[in-house]
């Protein structure tokens, strides 16, 4: 029997430390310790350390002016969360296990002052016995933080970065650098006599053309257990239930065909019904030993060729159901940079403007993380499809991938338990091994492609594994990289990035997307300023005026979104005023957003769809590629688009 107790629910506490001092101390309870540069606080769970610091007034809040830098010197000490296990979730002679979903990112797990193990790495969950060091009550755990590398950010070399630790708080060039230290994710202490459910996989398919379910659930089953139901249900009704043996449970798995289920489709195609897959274990009398439930749907995916595509290119027609869709999607980063405090709340509000706005695709991109339950039981519910890149991107001096062993077997291993995590939602749509990795082998300056030793490991795990979903090399792909005037019509461009923001005027971007032939767009985009309502709430101390290069707000964190020198180009003058600048740029990014969105939409099927970078700002720029501003609020620029995506 297994028992499931949500260590979240309890009341945390966090202390701030000198580098390795709180192993000196004698008592057990080191928030307590005098000798604490932060004596304990409250800490929400999950929770970042910079979120529980802000809400006791310890660093200031970051989005504001420049107080992120004011915040870097949390990243240099040791921080120890801290809780009591209740007593009475402890039963002797059975196995007690830590398991922690997300930790950000390395350090060592102790119980009543003995360290039981360290752990590392964010993009993995946690597995911790702590069984051989518990106490009959009074148990005190204890996780201990070390401090982060020291730069995983935009620029540098990709093919050096091998510290599994999210890159893109370090700095991007939408967000200033905030290195999150903490919990995650969700923490629970598993107490099991042996008799559990392990290693379950479930797929989803639609026969085709008769369009009927089918499912096929694999798992294991360990301890003594007389029987294993298998319950399908819609709102409590039941579609389809077996009862078998463990043992051939555990050799042959269920394989169902033929279930009368209805489709789920994506957002603006269909309705979006979802099914309850329940699997329990069982005694001879009938007692629940353990269960695991699934929340499910049903869809086809067939990749095609676009119309009039190269002969050997790859596919970017995408068919759901027997049905062509077009893929209208945005960008997706975490809501904050300190993503574990973003609450369900905050998830239903930015994915449901995304739903009714029109999108029905969000890449989750590669410098990020893999989201979580939440967003991908939402997206489930609202009907946009996911594309889930692995934690590889670009770095600007090289994007080559690491090659050398450990590193692949990390990575491989990090894939493995985001399949077993998320392969089961019917919006997931695709897999990716990162954002933007490039060779330049030979002179050339091109995408990777499975030739390389990683990325053709990833590749073969996911055809092991999760063989139902399409495994793509890296984003973008195919010959090129950029979608270039001077190669437009020689067949290069399958999926291409950029450009980011027109170069010069409107006609000019104009002509452009009338020439285009890319067979599909995962990045483009176009530049435009926050509202001077949140230009001024969060400018702090700095003032927005003058609106030029050496103000630091507006380069803040960086001024590759600043086009006051267009906007003089134009005008042959400076803005005279904040609001002036502000609504020339939200209505150019409106304008050349609206042009390439309606250019390549008009070209379906010969283009499989767009993605716009960025969908919404995760720290208060002043200008950048978002959509969606810091605030949660659509941009004039989403506005515009949605009419289009409707059409």
């Amino acid at each position: 029997m297994k028992t499931r107790h949500d260590l979240t629910s309890l009341k945390w506490k966090l202390s701030g430390w000198t580098p390795e001092l709180w192993r000196l101390q004698k008592t057990v309870e080191v928030g307590a310790a005098p000798r604490a540069e932060v004596p304990a606080i409250p800490a929400p769970v999950p929770g970042s350390v910079q979120f529980a610091l802000q809400q006791s007034g310890i660093i200031p809040d970051w989005n504001v002016g420049l107080n992120a830098r004011l915040c870097e010197w949390v990243e240099n000490r040791h921080w120890i969360y801290e809780v009591a296990i209740p007593d009475a979730w402890l039963n002797r002679g059975m196995t007690h296990r830590l398991v922690c979903d997300g930790l950000d990112y390395r350090g060592w797990v102790l119980l009543n002052g003995c360290e039981v193990a360290p752990f590392r790495g964010s993009h993995v969950p946690h597995v911790i016995d702590l069984t051989a060091h518990l106490k009959e009550r009074g148990n005190i755990l204890q996780i201990v933080f070390d401090t982060p590398p020291r730069w995983l950010g935009q620029f540098g070399r990709t093919s050096q970065i091998k510290e599994w630790k999210v890159r893109f708080y370090y700095m991007w060039d939408w967000t200033a650098r905030l290195v999150q230290q903490g919990i995650w994710d969700k923490v629970y202490l598993d107490v099991s006599d042996g008799t559990e459910i392990r290693e379950l996989s479930c797929v989803t398919d639609v026969a085709m053309p008769d369009m009927t379910g089918t499912l096929d659930l694999k798992g294991w089953i360990d301890g003594a257990v007389d029987s294993v139901s298998v319950v399908l249900e819609r709102n409590g009704h039941p579609v389809r239930r077996a009862d078998l043996h463990p043992t051939v449970f555990n050799l042959s798995g269920i394989h169902w065909k033929q279930l009368p289920i209805e489709l789920w489709w994506p957002n603006l195609s269909g309705s979006q019904p979802l099914y309850q897959l329940t699997l329990t274990v069982l005694d001879k009398d009938g007692r629940a030993l353990d269960q695991t439930t699934r929340v499910i749907g049903f869809k086809n995916i067939q990749w095609k060729p676009c119309q009039d595509a190269p002969l050997h290119a790859d596919p970017w027609l995408c068919s759901i159901n027997g049905r062509a869709i077009f893929l209208q999607g945005a960008n997706w980063v975490p809501i904050r940079p300190n993503f574990a405090d973003v609450t369900e709340a905050q998830y239903l509000r930015h994915l449901t403007l995304y739903r009714d706005l029109g999108f029905n695709l969000l890449r989750v991109w590669g410098g990020a993380i893999l989201e979580k339950e939440i967003f991908c039981r939402l997206c489930d519910e609202l009907g946009i499809m996911i594309w889930q890149e692995f934690p590889l991107s670009s770095s600007g001096v090289d994007d080559y991938p690491p090659e050398d062993p450990q590193a692949i077997q990390d990575m491989t291993h990090i894939v493995k338990t985001y399949i077993a995590r998320r392969h089961h939602h019917v919006s997931l749509l695709l897999w990716c091994g990162g954002n933007e990795l490039i060779t330049t082998a030979g002179g050339a300056y091109r995408p990777v492609d499975a030739s390389h030793p990683m990325i053709r490991e990833l590749q073969a795990t996911v055809q092991r594994l999760d063989p139902s979903h399409r495994f793509l090399v890296t984003s973008p792909s195919g010959p090129t990289v950029h979608g270039n005037v001077g190669t437009f019509g020689h067949g290069l461009h399958w999926d291409v990035h950029g450009p980011w923001k027109p170069s010069g005027d409107i006609e000019e971007w104009r002509q452009y997307w009338l020439n285009d032939d890319a067979l599909f767009r995962s990045e483009l985009g176009s530049a435009g300023t926050a509202s001077v309502e949140l230009i001024r709430e969060y400018a702090g101390n700095l003032d927005p005026l003058p609106i030029v290069h050496g103000n630091p707000l507006w380069k803040n964190p960086i001024a590759w979104w600043f086009e006051i020198d267009q906007f003089v180009k134009e005008y042959k003058r400076n803005p005279q005023h904040l609001e002036e600048y502000v609504a020339w740029s939200q209505e150019r990014q409106k304008q050349a957003l609206s042009i390439a969105v309606k250019a390549c939409k008009d070209r379906f099927p010969r283009c499989g769809g767009f993605i716009i970078w960025l969908g919404h700002d995760c720290y208060p720029c002043v200008s950048n590629t978002a959509i969606i501003d810091f605030a949660g609020n659509p941009k004039p620029a989403a506005l515009a688009i949605s009419e289009i995506l409707k059409t």
